[in-house]
């Protein structure tokens, strides 16, 4: 038996874990403390009225013989798919088709697992800082990788690879520096890829926190983008769904490649084959609680909550600016990206934080090299908690 060895390459701890694992050395050697935490990007807020009312509904036709639903589609049901059809799509103007939504249990897996249609010699281009799964799902399987630096020099724009890149991660707004693309900026990526033959993958994880108009929503507002780019979007933010486990890919069929043999094929007809080789579908009860994040209460209470986080987004920035510290994104996403005090590292930091003051946050080295010295916290907590967390900060600080 021989195992994947390009697994040592990505150490032994995801960032998250070892986050975790730290706070949890923490709490144990420290029972009578309290631990605040800005850290991970979990909610906190209850999941809204509307969509728990689908879901006991859901969950009570489960009990019948003549409502029992088993296996799911594989791309989702039809429900759920002309929901975000209409709502994510059609009504603002970007044409899609049905048969090219995917629905899944999350942004996370998808982007993870388009790798398995993509081929190992592909060049990789990453935006840095990073979400991790990008950079590790492709160090698994040993695939050739450049990091595109994203820094106040560069005002977060990421410069075109030196290697023509064949396949390019790009997530705006941006986790973890909550920073985002104007529809001209990302106009320049859509067209260099369609002179290079590239595939973007867009995360747009985190669009229903843009607040500003020239912010895109989607990829496909930008002509051209259906032939080069596939799309992951996520219900875990925008509705609270990070314990339920949904949300969808777009993949166009004007997607194509060529193989060695010359032979054009759908990358939509291949996603199709892969999800159902290895995916059995997204629970029914959690799609009919997606579904309802579009009825007009659903969004009308969603919209309440995401206005609950980006205050909590504006008290963490304001809180931290006025200590003199640097801060990025908080206005389009739910992310401030702070410049760590004194030269501290990523991680000294996040140690200060947690020994002095029971806050975690976290550090900007593990999101990539061109995050050391800066540090991410997240507007998810509750209003207490972020209040308390951020006088901490201002009262250590200012010693």
């Amino acid at each position: 038996m021989r195992i994947n060895e390009h697994y040592t390459e990505i150490g032994n701890n995801y960032l998250f874990a070892e986050v975790a694992r730290r706070v949890r050395e923490y709490k144990e050697n420290h029972p009578d403390k309290t631990v605040i935490s800005l850290g991970i990007g979990d909610v906190t807020q209850p999941i809204v009225p509307a969509v728990i009312d689908a879901i006991h509904k859901a969950t009570a036709e489960m009990a019948d013989a003549k409502t029992l639903r088993g296996y799911a589609p594989y791309e989702g049901y039809d429900f759920l798919v002309n929901a975000i059809l209409k709502n994510d799509f059609l009504d603002r103007g970007v044409q899609i088709d049905a048969d090219e939504i995917f629905v899944s249990d999350g942004a996370k897996s998808d982007t993870g697992n388009i790798g398995d249609i993509l081929a190992q010699d592909n060049q990789i281009a990453i935006t840095d800082p990073a979400y991790p799964v990008y950079v590790d799902t492709n160090k698994m399987v040993g695939r050739e990788i450049e990091l595109l630096p994203c820094t106040p020099g560069n005002n977060f724009v990421p410069a075109f690879p030196e290697k023509v890149a064949d396949v390019i991660y790009l997530c705006y707004p941006n986790n973890p520096t909550g920073t985002v693309l104007t529809k001209e900026q990302l106009k320049k990526w859509v067209d260099y890829a369609i002179e290079h033959q590239s595939l973007i993958l867009f995360d747009a994880a985190y669009e229903a926190y843009v607040s500003q108009p020239d912010i895109p929503h989607s990829i496909y507002e930008i002509p051209g983008a259906k032939k080069v780019a596939i799309e992951f979007r996520s219900f875990s933010k925008t509705a609270g769904f990070t314990g339920m486990r949904a949300g969808y890919t777009i993949v166009p069929k004007e997607l194509t490649t060529q193989t060695s043999k010359d032979e054009t094929l759908s990358l939509n007809a291949m996603w199709r084959r892969r999800q159902s080789t290895k995916f059995n579908g997204t629970a029914y009860i959690v799609q009919r609680g997606a579904e309802a994040v579009y009825t007009p209460e659903g969004q009308k209470q969603i919209r309440e909550v995401i206005g609950y986080y980006m205050e909590n987004a504006r008290i963490i920035q304001t809180g931290l600016e006025a200590l003199g510290l640097t801060t990025y994104g908080g206005v389009n996403a739910p992310y401030i990206w702070v410049k760590t005090p004194g030269n501290l590292t990523s991680w000294e930091f996040f140690d200060l934080l947690l020994n002095k003051i029971q806050i975690v946050g976290t550090p900007g080295s593990g999101f990539g090299q061109a995050g050391e010295g800066f540090f991410r916290f997240t507007a998810f907590g509750n209003r207490e908690d972020t209040i308390e967390a951020v006088r901490r900060i201002q009262t250590e600080l200012n010693r």
